[in-house]
């Protein structure tokens, strides 16, 4: 296994929202990205997702709900649930997700 810098990765991407796989775990895969203020539009996948906020806060809207994700927290957005990004949402986030 390879020791990987993540916060500098994600400081590294030329745009915010844009991820880079850093690894695969199992059927897994782990990306980083950097949250650059911007809203994103509602979406909802067929799998769990995990959000890790390691600076910063993520601010969603989850299944209908606010809810914000800061430094040191994780969310698990279930199967089908819709979520979208809301506007202020900043930082280094870490996905996991089935690929």
């Amino acid at each position: 296994m390879n020791l990987v810098d993540v916060r500098h990765t994600a400081a590294e991407q030329p745009d915010g929202w844009s991820s880079r796989l850093l690894a695969r775990v199992g059927s897994s895969g782990v990306k980083v990205l950097r949250m650059d203020g911007r809203p994103l539009p509602p979406e909802s996948h067929d799998t769990a997702e995990a959000l890790l906020v390691l600076e910063g806060t993520l601010r969603l809207v989850a299944d209908g709900a606010d809810v914000d994700v800061r430094a040191g927290e994780m969310y698990v957005v279930g199967p089908g649930v819709e979520h979208a990004v809301r506007p202020g949402s900043r930082g280094t986030l870490v996905i996991v997700e089935r690929s």
